[in-house]
């Protein structure tokens, strides 16, 4: 049984050309993050060209909210899916991201060839403070789509606190806020007892899993088999499949995994580096997720062995970029048909919440790491115990970096600038502060 069998088919049949055309257009306009993506998909799917009703949207919508990783290009491939089968879901969710993909792969190309030219280097300044607020700017988003219930406070706060104090991974942080919100916080109205999927379910997940977790790991037995389990591709490609299927929350939540990970634990990149592929992954269109290309893409460049270090940044983007993305395709495919029988659970709907708490503290540790690198350069950590304290040298303070953070505070809470213009001017004050100041 597929999704088809479970809700009305579209109101009359969508030429394949005619929806070939619309996502070109939004593989190419989906700026915004997330929420600017969805809202783009509604207008143009619901209100332009109805192809599917209000109700019909926000049924997929409310599928897509509840898988890990990139929520709009989940919901394109859904639609996609919902018109033409697989055939439209592939074409929906590859369009939706090829562009951006490719845009980062050039911006990645000039990071590393042009690092050390004053203008460039001026750029990457000012994008920096640009990324403060944007990660603040994203706490505020997340935290106001979170409830008022004592249980949901202490999770935040216990987030915040297990990661900056004891720096607890992410996963584990994930399952026990899960954990908490689907036993401790009371059951909406609208929630149902646990219900059991139907048995013909199973096989449909099994079988769909099989064949769409295959395609999905495929690159990564690949690399394994002729280059080692070790090579740096088969790590990018081990490494970015875990993190693709429990990155709750977006991809700010993502980023506290990847400063664990690939900063602080494998060395791949620099805290700093960090906010600067954050820079260019809210520069262009498609999922702000595609900071991982960025990441990979530096990490294959250090370790090219056999190949030339462009050539392996090359496959490491693309690997990072197919492992990442590839997930969707099998949480459309394979799970709908299955977890569609869930979406009303109890249970669910609890550990839901609590994943949300969860990312609003995550992402609150993301803004203060962010905060601490891009203004002192080095950080520090102090052990008590199993406490380690964040410490930093105030005369390492770079006062220019402060006093572009200011200004971008100011542009984007009081002035109400946009996201891509505040990233513009502040890219420009960099490129001054660089050019006069040094």
């Amino acid at each position: 049984m597929t999704v088809h069998e479970t809700l009305p088919p579209p109101a009359a049949p969508v030429p394949f050309s005619e929806a070939l055309a619309v996502w070109i257009r939004v593989g190419f306009l989906s700026f915004g993050g997330a929420a600017g993506q969805i809202a783009m998909l509604h207008t143009i799917i619901v209100e332009e060209k109805k192809w599917l009703d209000e109700k019909r949207f926000l049924h997929a919508l409310n599928y897509c909210t509840l898988l890990p990783g990139p929520e709009a290009q989940q919901l394109a491939t859904y639609i996609g899916w919902l018109l033409h089968g697989v055939r439209g879901g592939l074409t929906a969710g590859l369009l939706f991201v090829l562009p951006g993909a490719l845009i980062v792969l050039a911006m990645s190309m000039l990071y590393v060839t042009a690092r050390g030219v004053p203008i460039v280097d001026g750029i990457f300044f000012g994008i920096k403070a640009a990324v403060l607020v944007i990660v603040v700017q994203a706490v505020i988003k997340m935290a106001k789509r979170v409830g008022d219930a004592a249980v949901l406070k202490a999770i935040i706060a216990g987030s915040l606190l297990a990661i900056l104090l004891f720096q607890v991974p992410y996963p584990l942080i994930v399952a026990a806020a899960a954990a908490f919100g689907a036993f401790l916080l009371p059951q909406p109205a609208e929630a149902v007892p646990a219900s059991r999927p139907s048995p013909g379910r199973y096989a449909t997940l099994v079988t769909n899993t099989l064949v769409w977790g295959t395609v999905w790991l495929a690159p990564v037995a690949l690399a394994a088999l002729l280059l080692g389990p070790g090579h740096i591709l088969t790590q990018i490609g081990l490494f970015f499949s875990q993190l693709a299927v429990i990155t709750f929350g977006g991809a700010y939540a993502l980023l506290v995994w990847l400063a664990q990970a690939a900063v602080e634990q494998k060395g791949w990149v620099t805290a700093i580096e960090m906010a600067d592929g954050l820079g260019l992954a809210e520069t262009k269109p498609g999922p702000t997720i595609l900071v991982t290309q960025f990441v990979g893409f530096l990490a294959a460049f250090r370790a090219s062995d056999p190949f030339s270090p462009m050539t392996a940044a090359i496959l490491g983007a693309a690997m990072t970029t197919w492992v990442t993305f590839a997930p969707s395709f099998l949480f459309i495919f394979a799970g709908a048909p299955f977890v569609e029988d869930l979406r009303h659970n109890r249970l669910l709907a609890g550990a839901l919440k609590g994943i949300t708490a969860a990312v609003v503290g995550v992402i609150l540790y993301l803004a203060i790491w962010f905060g601490l690198h891009v203004f002192f350069g080095a950080v520090g950590a102090l052990a008590i115990g199993p406490l380690r304290l964040p410490t930093v040298d105030p005369l390492a303070l770079d006062w220019k970096a402060a006093a572009l953070a200011v200004i971008a505070f100011v542009l984007a809470f009081r002035v109400k600038l946009g996201l891509i213009p505040l990233i513009a001017v502040m890219a420009v004050l960099g490129v001054a502060v660089k050019l006069t100041l040094g």
